[in-house]
């Protein structure tokens, strides 16, 4: 985390607004952000630092086997997802109980992928977190996210070679000349009491709540930039639409 403050503050500026309730600190929690490109994990790290927590995240097993990489996330205890498999639900399980056992949040994209949306607004997303936070009485936390899109490219689905890692190489590299600012802020706990895990329809409710409250927090994050991003990244396509987009 501390390698981490270090890159971010080389990248660009960041800005932390709002607060975590005390009465939720060194308790079960998960933390669910917007997803806007590939630097924004390492600002809500830093962001979390801030704050005294120290997250773990859900990531795509891809990332857990990678070499160099894998071990290392395993060893600070970050938490395995094959959303391609069926074992999705094991995956949940495995974090509810991981939440029970440890003081520290988890960190979470209910979008599950970086917003495809024109204007960058959160997706639809899927109703994981919800389940999670229903399924095992867990508080919600919203965390909102901008500017950290501006430092590294979308890039490409997939990276074979050094042609590909390029587009992520070069728009790091005009960041550090730029210096972007990146806004995180933590909105206020979810209120999800009045629904329950059985109930049919819950989990979809609190799913809509958890990505109501992420947009509300977005939208005085880029009060100037209201349609589409200031910043176009070339590399990022558009084809996806955002359920909850602001009128």
């Amino acid at each position: 985390m501390a390698i981490d403050r270090g890159f971010v503050r080389l990248t660009g500026r960041l800005e932390v607004t709002g607060d975590i309730p005390a009465d939720l600190l060194g308790k079960p929690l998960l933390l669910a952000s917007n997803h806007i490109g590939n630097l924004d994990p390492f600002v809500l790290i830093a962001a979390c630092r801030q704050k005294d927590l120290n997250p773990r995240f859900m990531l795509a097993g891809g990332l857990l086997d990678a070499p160099i990489m894998g071990p290392a996330l395993k060893a600070c205890g970050h938490l395995r997802v094959d959303r391609a498999s069926a074992n999705v639900g094991e995956a949940m399980h495995r974090a509810v109980e991981a939440l029970e056992k440890s003081t520290d949040p988890i960190a979470v994209y209910p979008e599950g992928k970086i917003s495809l949306d024109p204007g960058l607004w959160p997706e639809r997303g899927k109703t994981g977190v919800a389940r999670m936070a229903l399924g095992g009485n867990i508080p919600v936390v919203p965390v909102s996210q901008w500017g950290a899109h501006e430092a590294v490219y979308w890039g490409n689905l997939s990276v074979g070679g050094w042609r590909d890692f390029l587009p992520y190489l070069t728009s790091w590299l005009r960041a550090l000349r730029r210096r972007p600012v990146f806004k995180v802020h933590f909105g206020k706990p979810v209120e999800l009491s009045d629904l329950k895990p059985e109930t049919a329809g819950d989990a979809r409710r609190a799913h809509e709540r958890i990505m109501r409250a992420i947009t509300e927090g977005l939208v005085p994050l880029r009060l100037d930039e209201p349609d589409l991003p200031a910043f176009h990244d070339p590399t990022r396509p558009t084809t996806g639409t955002s359920p909850w987009r602001p009128a």
